[in-house]
């Protein structure tokens, strides 16, 4: 059924149902009008001990249906203040649009519960300023309520049939009562936080808490006071032993009882708790909203009829407090004529401000109506035209079929049905001759698949083979004869050679993240220092040498995939020459080599050697990972092993070898010593073998690289020929 422009408020309170029916005014933007109305009185009050508070209410609503028609119309219902939590936040200036992210944070700050177990929604607040979209100071108004509140809210109306479109909290009803019955005219002034209007106090008088509301028109402090009017009859029955039920009848006709004195008396106490309650609040207000000013009190709620009460407020809070006697934005209509009507007016505040927030009057938007029920009832709102959608395409694939079936049955002659044969005949050969196709293609790359398998062998054995070749290719070495060299000082340390003592591999199954990427910053530094200074200490790698500190220079792409690290470990004596010494050596030698250097390998099996490059055969990232200090190396020449390229036994200490156990020939063996700079090393690089037939996959892209290069160059002579 469709939503009508008219608005039910229900406040259901300890006491009574309050309830407002209102619409838009026809011609006065300003005003509502109020088409019905209703004042149900429980038999009992809902915190009386005896009393049932579902059973009441539920019979109440029932006589509120009896009485008046929900349909078609929106639904507002009001829960009490201390059920739910309204927290005013200021926030730091801010773009706008990251107000919604902020204001989840700080939620879950402000709520103590779990999001998921509330319900909440929040609102900024008017009167802030905002600029090149950032927001100064905004303030924003928080609001929640426990999901099992929330149910408990919904269980009677559901069980009457009454579908809630807005939730709201009673203050913040009260509220929008305010801002729009007596503060409308303040909208359109412009707010200054310095110099804020006057504020208005509102005492909302419930049966068993008491609502003070203070507000402006832009900013709004709500307090719940847990005295209401039942106290005032507890304090009755108290004092004059009476039962609740007459304590209740003497209250409200306390001017004619038979010693008024004697009933004012019993009350006193409670009138002195509900002033100490409500100066205390006022306190603590004006503390913490140093810029505020009181203009006036608005007191509301059936209690505050109680004779003397306005009146002692009024001396004590130095403020007159005002009952309201009409609405001065809400066209009763017929309803102004109701006798009930006028003598509950105090009571009819809270449904006024539900009708305006369900009206799009309000200032404070917010509605605590869980989520989940708005979605279920959108899908239920939509359902009937689903339905009538899918019963029209089922008429239409209906006619659709029927046509077709009309069609296929004109068209079987005995013609149509010999050529059907034919046409399924030829479809069986055809899916035959597909079927022995895919078999002939499985068997085909069973075989490629072997052949592929027989070709990697063979070219897997070889990979280690032209490793060691390609790194004993990378080494320096002293191209004169044994015969031309001589075991000094000088010639050994002017050698042209490296000495290795090990070379360690470990097999990674991506390089880039594996490897690469712990000792990417070492390398770096590594790199760069190769291109001042020459050397490169650092900290440990995971073979146990130590990386090089330093910043990034470059990227490291082109190690994805499985790959292995190859550490060599060696030292040499070419430190002499202190330009080409040390680290310097090398990197000018070994590292360069690795990078730019190739070693000579068959081509086949049986065939001619060609030339190839380190990088083709998957060596990249050579780089030292260690470089140690010099030191000095005693060699006994006499010890030196022959060949290039060959490590010496070094004596070490002398008074620790029995071979120079004391005499003169311990001194004869000391003289022929030769004692050296030796200089450690740790070298690292990466290798992904590459085999004979990616090496020449890879060969012929750079080939046809480089033709597409030559003929993109050669156009462009062209061009240029042309354009002269």
């Amino acid at each position: 059924m469709a939503k009508s422009n008219a608005v039910w408020g229900i406040d259901i309170g300890q006491c009574a149902i309050k309830a407002l029916r209102c619409r838009p005014h026809e011609k006065d933007n300003q005003q509502i009008v109020v088409e019905s109305f209703d004042y149900i009185e429980y038999p009992r009050i809902l915190s009386q001990p005896e009393a049932e508070p579902e059973e009441l209410v539920r019979e109440a609503l029932e006589q509120f249906l009896s009485r008046n028609d929900v349909a078609g119309d929106r639904v507002a219902i009001s829960v009490a203040g201390q059920s739910g939590l309204a927290r005013f936040i200021k926030l730091p200036p801010v773009e706008s649009k990251k107000i919604p992210d902020i204001v989840k944070y700080e939620a879950r700050q402000q709520i103590p519960f779990a999001l998921e177990d509330v319900v909440w929604d929040y609102q900024q607040l008017t009167g802030g300023s905002e600029e090149d979209g950032f927001a100064l100071e905004p303030e924003v108004g928080l609001f929640a309520m426990k999901r099992d509140q929330v149910a408990r809210a919904l269980e009677p109306l559901e069980f009457a049939g009454i579908e809630v479109d807005l939730i709201q909290l009673t203050p913040l009803a009260v509220y929008n009562y305010v801002c729009f019955d007596r503060l409308g005219d303040l909208k359109s002034q412009p707010y200054n936080p310095e110099d804020p209007p006057e504020s208005t106090v509102v005492i909302s008088l419930g049966t068993d808490t008491t609502d003070l509301v203070v507000t402006n028109g832009y900013r709004v402090w709500q307090r719940n006071i847990p005295i209401g009017g039942s106290h005032f009859t507890k304090a009755l029955s108290k004092e004059l032993k009476l039962t609740f039920v007459k304590a209740e009848h003497l209250k409200r006709n306390a001017t004619q009882a038979d010693d008024p004195k004697a009933v004012f008396q019993a009350m006193r106490p409670v009138f002195s708790d509900l002033l100490a309650e409500v100066q205390r609040s006022l306190g603590y207000f004006s503390s913490i909203e140093k810029t505020a000013k009181i203009g006036g009190v608005i007191a509301l709620g059936n209690a505050m009829k109680l004779p003397g009460l306005q009146r002692y407020l009024s001396q004590n809070l130095e403020q007159e407090v005002k009952p309201i006697e009409e609405f001065d934005r809400l066209s009763a209509g017929s309803a102004s004529g109701r006798s009930q009507f006028k003598e509950n007016i105090l009571s009819f505040a809270v449904a006024y401000g539900l009708c305006v927030q369900g009206l799009d009057r309000a200032e404070i938007r917010t509605n605590l109506l869980p989520e989940e029920i708005v979605r279920a009832r959108l899908i239920r709102s939509k359902k009937p035209w689903a339905v009538a959608g899918i019963a029209a395409i089922m008429v239409g694939l209906t006619f659709n079929y029927m046509a077709h079936v009309s069609a296929w049955s004109e068209t079987q002659t005995s013609a149509m049905q010999s050529a059907e044969k034919k046409a399924d005949a030829i479809k069986q050969t055809s899916s035959r001759l597909k079927s022995e196709s895919s078999e002939l293609h499985t068997v085909f790359e069973t075989i490629q698949e072997t052949g592929q398998n027989l070709i990697s062998n063979v070219e897997g054995r070889m990979r280690w083979l032209e490793l060691t070749k390609a790194v004993v290719a990378a080494l320096p070495r002293d191209e004169r004869t044994p015969e031309e060299r001589l075991e000094t000082r000088e010639d050994i340390s002017n050698r042209n050679e490296l000495h290795i003592s090990a070379m360690v591999v470990q097999h990674y199954e991506d390089l880039q993240t594996e490897y690469f990427s712990t000792v990417e910053e070492s390398y770096r530094s590594a790199r760069d220092e190769q291109s001042t200074e020459g050397f490169a200490p650092g900290g440990e790698d995971e073979f146990g040498a130590e990386e090089p500190a330093g910043e990034l220079a470059e990227g490291g792409g082109g190690l994805s995939g499985p790959g292995w690290v190859v550490q060599l470990t060696g030292h040499h004596y070419h430190n002499l020459d202190k330009s080409n010494s040390s680290a310097r050596f090398v990197n000018s030698t070994l590292i360069k080599a690795l990078e730019e250097g190739s070693v000579m390998l068959p081509d086949g099996e049986g065939e001619a050697l060609v030339e190839v490059s380190f990088v083709d055969l998957g060596i990249s990232k050579p780089w030292e990972a260690y470089g140690g200090k010099l030191w000095e190396e005693e060699l006994d020449p006499e010890a030196a092993i022959g060949g290039n390229n060959t490590t010496r036994r070094s004596v070490g200490r002398l008074e620790n070898s029995p071979r120079f156990a004391g005499g003169a020939s311990a001194v004869e063996e000391e003289d022929k010593l030769i004692k050296l700079s030796r200089y450690d090393f740790i070298v690292q690089f990466c290798w992904q073998p590459q085999t004979r037939a990616m090496r020449e996959e890879r060969a012929k892209l750079r080939l046809e690289e480089q033709e597409a290069a030559a003929a993109s160059a050669a156009e462009a002579v062209e061009d240029e020929g042309g354009v002269r």
